[in-house]
């Protein structure tokens, strides 16, 4: 089947954007299930299969048939699948001309989809050092390869070239629920908060998790690359987060980190109407509770690989080969007692945030704040547990267990010496996702963090609270090819995000 110019057109823009259903429907105005049935029509899937090999391997094969020659390098014993590949037996020059024409657009969009992707910055925000003027950044496979003066640094043959005045790392947002929490505000897309039982730590967001969801494009645009995004507060264990890039067409094409963090809440936010807890000592002994029991299945699993026999053991008992029966809840706690994932807990209150310090210190187990309305007032005791904060949005709203909170809070803990990092947050209206861009803009400003202190704290810092900078938070040699183009001061309303790469890939090329 022949394309149309509708086709081709939408075609070439496919394979601009590498196949991202959610950014060509974004540049249509069309949604996203429009784009992704388009792409399963089979003339239009085998167009876009073919386009991508022979863009790679024989163009010019293509290109001869389109014309209907017969190519060169070919045997002419089988026919290509491809509608524009067949040998009419008639074929007017205009028939040929719009043929020739739509296989030249096809190897174009593909050969600007598999490009290279270079930026020249007129002031570059590595987070790494000293802002950097008039530099180039590199990138290959994915991954940035090069950093150095525009005047001087070579760009190789074919790449494309961004420029904006402003670039940074792609931005981080180190606490949401983007894509487990949707923009429609409906049952069906609403997964951030499970109300059937208190402590539910088993419950993994990479499950929930929607990489298709128009707020995630949404966060995207503004520079947003990254998130740490999963069960909202709001129970006294609500389930785990994981950590996405903000592109992709699927979970597994998104996902950084499967199973990144526990997520709790102590204080009134964990409370059940008529149940348990209603209090907070309540709550803290819940928690004491299930962690205890956490202690004695690892003890038990221990015991049982202890016991495991040796290859030449002959004696072994029947009870020392079946280990103990399976918890998932306990297997998750046992694994933040182990280390292997942190416990973030949201407190506001300082006696809150007191009773999370006990806990971290009982369990010896890493505990990250998040929220912490009051942690200004505990800095010295927070230095000292050597606990990180991920600090409520700063322009959340000062009501309830927040009414002490402080739009300077972030440059205290700063100043004190505590990593802190500023997200997005978790909020029950419409559209149930804030932009930590805006946040970090206020906290440089009202927050008196200043520009650069604020960009760490959506940068570099997230990322070593998440564990991640050794791919994101930076402009690295070696890190993910993840950048944030602007045409003035990031944190200034005026300024607009202009480019997003994720991966070393133009995700986004709209003024926003």
């Amino acid at each position: 089947m022949q394309l149309n110019s509708y086709d081709n057109d939408l075609l070439a823009l496919f394979l601009k954007h590498n196949g991202d259903c959610s950014v060509v429907a974004y540049e249509r105005d069309l949604t996203f299930w429009q784009i992704f049935h388009w792409s399963r029509q089979p003339h239009i899937a085998q167009a876009i299969s073919d386009a991508k090999t022979l863009s790679q391997a024989n163009a010019q094969a293509f290109v001869q048939a389109a014309a209907c020659k017969p190519a060169q390098s070919q045997p002419a014993a089988k026919p290509a699948r491809h509608a524009l590949a067949r040998r009419p037996r008639h074929v007017s020059l205009h028939s040929r001309m719009h043929l020739r024409l739509s296989a030249f657009a096809l190897l174009l969009a593909a050969s600007s989809a598999l490009a290279q992707v270079a930026v020249k910055a007129g002031t570059l925000y590595t987070m790494a050092g000293e802002p950097q003027k008039n530099v180039v950044v590199v990138m290959e496979g994915g991954k940035i390869a090069a950093i150095g003066p525009a005047a001087t640094t070579k760009i190789p043959e074919g790449y494309e070239v961004l420029e904006a005045p402003i670039v940074t790392p792609g931005l981080i947002d180190a606490r949401c629920t983007v894509g487990v929490s949707g923009i429609a505000n409906q049952k069906q897309d609403q997964d951030q908060l499970e109300t059937s039982a208190p402590m539910q730590p088993e419950l993994r967001a990479i499950d929930a998790y929607n990489p298709l969801d128009p707020l995630v494009a949404y966060l995207r645009s503004y520079g947003i690359t990254t998130v740490n995004t999963g069960h909202a507060p709001g129970e006294l264990i609500s389930g785990q987060t994981a950590i996405f890039k903000t592109a992709g067409n699927t979970v597994e094409e998104s996902v950084v980190v499967s199973e990144a963090m526990v997520a709790a809440t102590i204080g009134p936010g964990a409370n059940r109407p008529g149940g348990a807890p209603g209090t907070r000592a309540k709550t803290i002994a819940m928690l004491r509770d299930q962690l205890l029991k956490a202690q004695e299945y690892q003890r038990k699993l221990t015991e049982f690989v202890d016991k495991l026999p040796t290859e030449n053991a002959s004696d072994a008992k029947p009870e020392d080969k079946k280990p103990p029966t399976r918890d998932l809840r306990l297997e998750t706690l046992v694994r933040v007692l182990k280390g292997e994932l942190p416990l973030l807990v949201t407190a506001h209150r300082s006696q809150d945030i007191q009773a999370v310090l006990r806990i971290a210190k009982e369990f010896n187990i890493r505990v990250i704040l998040d929220g912490a309305a009051e942690s200004y007032m505990l800095l010295d005791e927070i230095k000292a547990a050597n606990i990180e904060v991920i600090v409520h949005p700063t322009m959340a709203r000062g009501y309830g267990e927040m009414e002490n909170k402080s739009a300077e809070t972030a440059k205290k803990l700063q100043d004190a010496g505590i990593r802190v990092a500023i997200q997005g947050g978790f909020e029950d209206y419409v559209p149930k996702a804030r932009v930590v861009l805006f946040e970090a803009g206020v906290a440089a400003g009202q927050g008196n963090m200043g520009m650069q202190n604020a960009l760490r704290a959506v940068t570099i810092d997230a990322a070593k609270i998440l564990r991640i900078d050794n791919r994101v938070g930076s402009v690295e040699l070696g890190k993910d090819g993840d950048l944030a183009l602007y045409d003035g001061d990031p944190l200034e309303y005026a300024s607009h995000c202009v480019g997003v790469v994720i991966d070393g890939k133009v995700v986004s090329r709209d003024k926003r």
